[in-house]
């Protein structure tokens, strides 16, 4: 095996040096943690199935080999995401980010190229032999995530207006969500229930819950290079911002509940849920310490895996319990 050359003053020659297996199972650990990943997407997946039944009046759920062969595309077509965003990043990265796995030498583009390539094919091999319709929106979904990948054309244009970078980057959870419910309506040759735009809504507000709970840090964990909303808009705008995204999402979640016929329990669950997840804010801005701004990164995961469950999991585990 060809020894590698140290990237940077961050690379470990060991790991480095190591099989492609372990180098990947690193990469993913620092980069795209799986198990963590599969919790939130099997919630996100199940979900958005459970609420397009719900809405159509479908008896019970579909069967566990369609719901596990689309957690499979699901959750690689996020992990495409992160690779898309690995070569998006590069340049960035290699200039202000030294410690992360492509600038130190951890593993190539090239290597990640192949393993997307590869992730891609089994994902088109899958589809086409378990469902061939959902290829329809698999395809659009792919076809979004290449423009993604080249910033659509206007990658300076998007990097000195970051509103419409996030606003832009975000409508590629609800595109992945139309795939999920289209598990349920799609495969079973029906119309797509109208209520899902307030769910496909709801997981739009999500992605940009996370998307800025990821990036509120106290003045000394900001770096030259490295966005965040509290270095691009001030500490407290920032966090403002953050709640104010999540009194929006709030209100959506309370929108598709009603469309859906939830009673006043699932409305007594999200206001509790939306109280519980904004406390860290309101904490932080008292006390502006590190650990309260991680408390606001993982406040905007447990808001995120709290309103699929509550508006699609929730209700189709009852549903099927009391059967």
């Amino acid at each position: 095996m060809k020894t590698a050359v140290p990237k940077n003053e961050f690379s470990k020659m060991e790991e480095n040096n190591s099989s492609l297996l372990k180098r990947l199972y690193i990469y993913q650990k620092e980069r795209f943690p799986l198990f963590g990943y599969i919790i939130l997407v099997a919630a996100f997946s199940f979900s958005a199935i459970a609420y397009s039944r719900i809405c159509r009046g479908a008896e019970g759920f579909v069967s566990w080999k369609i719901y596990l062969v689309g957690i499979f595309t699901t959750i690689t077509l996020f992990l495409l995401v992160r690779i898309f965003d690995e070569f998006k990043d590069a340049e960035d990265d290699a200039k202000f980010r030294k410690e992360l796995p492509v600038p130190r030498g951890l593993i190539s583009l090239r290597e990640l190229a192949i393993t997307g390539i590869i992730i891609a094919v089994l994902q088109i091999v899958v589809n086409l032999l378990f469902f061939p319709k959902m290829l329809i929106i698999y395809f659009i979904i792919i076809g979004y995530l290449s423009l993604m990948g080249k910033e659509f054309f206007i990658a300076e244009w998007l990097k000195k207006h970051q509103f419409w970078y996030v606003t832009s980057h975000m409508f590629i959870i609800p595109l992945v969500d139309i795939y999920a419910s289209g598990l349920d309506w799609l495969l079973e040759g029906v119309s797509a229930p109208a209520g899902l735009i307030f769910f496909f809504a709801v997981s739009y507000m999500n992605g940009i819950v996370l998307e800025i709970g990821r990036k509120i840090r106290t003045p000394e964990k900001e770096s030259q290079g490295v966005l965040s909303y509290t270095s691009m808009l001030g500490t407290n705008r920032a966090v403002i911002l953050w709640v104010i995204i999540l009194l929006v999402t709030f209100f959506l979640s309370i929108a598709a509940s009603v469309f859906a016929g939830y009673g006043m329990a699932a409305f007594i669950v999200l206001g509790s849920v939306f109280v519980l997840c904004s406390f860290p804010a309101f904490l932080f801005l008292a006390n502006k310490t590190h650990k309260l701004s991680k408390m606001i990164e993982y406040a905007s995961a447990a808001w995120t895996i709290a309103m699929y469950l509550t508006l699609g999991g929730g209700p189709m585990i009852s549903k099927l319990l009391a059967n």
